[in-house]
């Protein structure tokens, strides 16, 4: 296998609606692997550090008061083309453009509250996971289904 990190992050909507176990039930159920996960509350530093590719923009001081609101599960998954599977997994930001199916598609109604941030690409993916977890924190494990998931 080619393992492929990625980081995913449950919103304060996806944690006080309680969608928490359904959301890591997609990600375990499509082969993906949870290799470190943290509940926390975000600090205003953290928001803004995570965010800073859209400070400036009109929604960027609502996004850090809506990260900061209350707990999230960061976390990181593993998997062959674990970024491009768990974007489709997530589906579009914008609900309303979201397929059935996806995360936000069954879940999400609005923008603002959108359920799941999933890094989107390897080089945010890395620079994600850097800020969010130390490298002890990160698990290197693996599980017997790999081998009925993977050639």
């Amino acid at each position: 296998m080619n393992a492929e990190r990625t980081f995913v992050m449950i919103k304060p909507d996806g944690v006080q609606r309680r969608l928490i176990g359904k959301v890591l039930q997609r990600i375990e159920e499509s082969g993906l692997k949870v290799v470190a996960m943290k509940f926390l509350r975000v600090s205003t530093k953290m928001a803004e550090r995570h965010y800073e590719i859209h400070k400036g923009k009109p929604f960027y001081e609502g996004l850090i008061k809506y990260i900061t609101s209350g707990p999230v599960v960061a976390m990181v998954v593993e998997g062959e083309n674990a970024i491009e599977n768990i974007r489709k997994m997530v589906g579009a930001t914008d609900p309303k453009k979201a397929q059935p199916g996806t995360i936000r598609g069954d879940y999400a109604q609005h923008i603002g509250r959108n359920i799941i941030h999933a890094s989107d690409g390897k080089e945010t993916a890395r620079k994600e996971i850097a800020l969010w977890f130390k490298e002890d924190e990160i698990i290197d494990y693996s599980i017997d289904d790999e081998k009925w998931i993977y050639e």
